[in-house]
């Protein structure tokens, strides 16, 4: 017998579907359509200008944020560029 579209999911009962994820920092994010790197950085709450991003273990710079859209299961980094050497 197939199992029901939420189960299996914390928090969901078996009889709901289920809701599409993505992670910041592993935490869980409910997706949208639309929703892009630079749209999970602002609602992170980070400064979009001193965090650097990795979508899925690859850097994403600055300016490529707001055209690199976020697909259910991607896996957002947000950390503390450094600098120097």
């Amino acid at each position: 017998m197939p199992e029901a579209p939420g189960a299996g999911i914390v928090g969901v009962a078996a009889n709901e579907p289920r809701t599409a994820l993505f992670h910041v920092n592993s935490q869980p994010q409910v997706w949208r359509a639309g929703v892009t790197l630079a749209d999970a950085v602002h609602d992170h709450g980070a400064d979009a200008a001193t965090v650097a991003t990795a979508l899925n273990g690859r850097f994403v710079p600055r300016g490529a944020r707001a055209s690199t859209p976020l697909a259910p299961g991607d896996a957002v980094m947000l950390f503390a560029a450094i600098v120097g050497g």
